[in-house]
């Protein structure tokens, strides 16, 4: 069923030009009265006696009726019919298209979802009238703006297809905000009125993780729903490895692995150390529920022993269809065995801590007291070599090793920015202080729940780039403070005046706290980086790497390639983001950086099924597929209608004149 686009302008021009000819049908031919002699020879002018009369009876005319289906004919392409219409673009439109994860998915009859988000996108851009202007902007999670807005369409579609995909996940929320005031602020050629709405047109499957948080105000959504509800797709949706602190070399894999299809699945999983398979590294036929059933994912374990550090890759053998290669595989970098050294500086005897630190199963647990320490401080490196951590116990200390990792119960670091707040010269104490928050996602304290009091806290001034970890009621109980080549974790309180050495937590904390300063802040986050992290170096690593170096350069994935980054003078580096999962290696080796692993693992961008509803709630959802978009008719009209009746109108008209 066609649909006329100008339907309006067509009937007011009809209204106008069809009375128009009928009327001069209906005149009659006035003519000039001549005396003549004799009537005899002049019997055809006795018919039109009655010229003077203004009207004649209108009578059957092939012409006329030739004109009329001329006229018409004109009319209907004035009208614009469109076959398989589909709703064309605004004038001020916004292209978003998604180039995440899931939109390399291969279920659009073999081809991938952005490819045919490009291709639905470029049609788009054919049905744009002349004073209209779009823009391009991709988005995983974050947008990226194509193409400024313009009316030149082979600019637009130049734009559309220098999208790539990436490997991130997928948001909304600053790509609607970012639509929304460049939509806004633009005015072509200042033509547009200021209540014309401006258009979004989102290509996406819709699996955003802030679905629930955005919308759009100012905008119309027009909301294009790219691909299949059965498409087949099994992921490994988790990996992690740790190692046995009381026996370093004993490694144990855990790997999650996720049916996203609506059938369901049979397949195997392999891990590799290195890229050798170890003993046990192969499962096969393992059997996953339909992606609504409870048995579609399944958790999976490896005993390993491993002497040195190594880069652990987990991977999904197929045996059927999988339409999205990047989510069935993971890789890990699992550091090398490492026994603590723990120092214990304490005037009197702890034996909450000290429990602690005997329950640990520690290399080289000493205890010693606060002479002993300065006395040791006579050679800071030989100290500084020889424990991954030291505790300062109700002790502040008047010189520090030049690196390390430091631990203060009721104390401070000397000669820092993180301090106490003095009055006269003297630490100020806050009396019956507790717990009020923390910060869950921090490593140390995942899991924890802080409900200690303690009768007595330093009141801490910390600078501003320190982490407070927990809060209490009148200032900052733990804080997390990295200076220069120095890592320094301040429990204000005295632990022996307080309730937590009772409490559960007590020594899971101390636990975590050790592992996390000894080998590395960021250990448990660094095994596996999400597509898109920028990994931020500290700068005590990339000098522990030599002091002459410069440059570092980046070897990734053949989507990465390989790239070359300048090494700040001062302050820490950061890498440029890392969009592409698989394996990246550092030249020079960075300690604890030589590796670094990215994996997609996201439930949400290996459940294929995308939504029906628009992400935002407000707007139009259409239906997506090639060969849909407009079919102007027009011309049509014109060249196999309204041209031929011309011809014929000028046979007939020609006949008669000869006749």
């Amino acid at each position: 069923m066609p649909t006329f686009l100008n339907w309006s302008t067509a009937l007011w021009a009809a209204a106008g030009a069809i009375p128009v000819l009928l009327l001069l049908y209906f005149l009659k031919l006035r003519r000039k009265e001549v005396d003549v002699s004799s009537t005899l020879l002049w019997k055809k002018t006795i018919h039109d006696l009655q010229v003077n009369a203004p009207f004649q009876r209108l009578r059957r005319n092939l012409l006329l009726l030739l004109q009329l289906l001329i006229l018409l004919a004109l009319l209907l392409a004035l009208s614009r019919p469109v076959a398989r219409f589909t709703p064309g673009a605004g004038k001020i439109s916004v292209i978003l298209i998604d180039r995440s994860a899931s939109m390399t998915a291969a279920d659009m009859d073999k081809d991938t979802r952005l490819n045919r988000a490009r291709k639905l996108a470029k049609e788009l851009v054919d049905t744009m009238e002349k004073d209209s202007s779009a823009m391009v902007m991709a988005f995983d999670d974050s947008p990226d703006i194509v193409q400024t807005f313009t009316s030149d369409r082979n600019l637009l579609k130049k734009a559309i297809d220098s999208i790539r995909p990436t490997n991130r996940r997928s948001r909304l929320k600053m790509a609607y905000q970012l639509a929304e005031a460049k939509a806004m602020a633009f005015h072509p050629d200042q033509k547009l009125p200021t209540s014309a709405k401006p258009e979004v047109w989102l290509y996406s499957d819709g699996r955003v993780l802030d679905r629930d948080e955005i919308a759009l105000h100012r905008a119309d959504l027009k909301y294009v729903k790219i691909g299949s509800e059965s498409a087949a797709n099994v992921a490994v949706v988790a990996f992690s490895a740790k190692r046995n602190y009381e026996q370093p070399t004993q490694v144990e894999a855990f790997l999650r692995i996720g049916n996203f299809s609506p059938q369901p699945a049979r397949v195997a999983v392999q891990l590799t150390v290195d890229g050798q398979i170890p003993p046990d590294g192969v499962r096969n036929d393992i059997a996953l529920g339909p992606s609504n059933k409870q048995d579609s994912q399944r958790g999976l374990s490896f005993k390993l022993e491993l002497n040195k550090g190594a880069v652990l890759r987990a991977k999904i053998i197929q045996s059927g269809d999988d339409v999205l290669p990047v989510d069935d595989s993971a890789e890990i970098v699992l550091p090398p065995p490492k026994s603590l050294s723990i120092l214990l500086v304490r005037p009197d005897r702890n034996m909450p801590l000290e429990n602690v630190l005997a329950a640990a199963k520690l290399k080289n647990p000493g205890i010693i007291t606060p002479a002993e320490y300065e006395k040791k401080m006579a050679d800071p490196q030989s100290v500084a070599a020889a424990f991954d951590v030291i505790i300062f116990d109700r002790y502040r200390p008047r010189k520090l090793p030049p690196a390390g990792n430091f631990i203060y119960i009721f104390s401070y670091p000397p000669d820092s920015k993180l301090r106490a707040a003095q009055l006269s010269g003297v630490d100020q104490v806050i009396k019956d202080e507790k717990a009020l928050d923390w910060d869950r996602s921090n490593p140390l304290l995942r899991g924890l729940s802080l409900r200690f009091q303690a009768d007595e806290a330093l009141k801490l001034q910390t600078p501003i780039d320190a982490q407070v970890l927990v809060d209490g009621l009148q200032g900052p109980l733990v804080v997390l403070y990295r200076e220069a080549r120095a890592t320094h974790l301040v429990v204000a309180f005295d632990i022996l005046q307080s309730n937590w050495p009772i409490l559960w937590d007590f020594p899971v904390f101390f636990d975590s706290a050790l592992s996390y300063l000894a080998l590395g802040a960021d250990m448990e986050e660094r095994q596996s980086y999400q597509p898109g992290t920028t990994v931020k170096i500290p700068r005590y690593n990339i000098q522990q790497a030599g002091a002459d170096v410069k440059q570092i350069r980046i070897d990734g994935p053949d989507a990465f390639g390989t790239t070359t980054v300048d090494v700040p003078e001062t302050g820490d580096l950061a890498l440029p983001p890392l969009d592409y999962i698989g394996l990246y290696s550092l030249k020079p080796a960075i300690p604890q950086y030589e590796k670094l692993a990215v994996s997609l693992l996201d439930e949400n961008e290996s459940t294929l099924a995308p939504l029906d509803e628009q992400p935002g709630g407000t707007g139009t959802a259409l239906k997506a597929s090639l060969g849909t978009s407009r079919v102007e008719l027009w011309w049509w009209i014109v060249a196999c209608a309204a041209i031929p009746l011309c011809l014929v109108e000028w046979w007939v008209y020609t006949r008669r004149v000869h006749l």
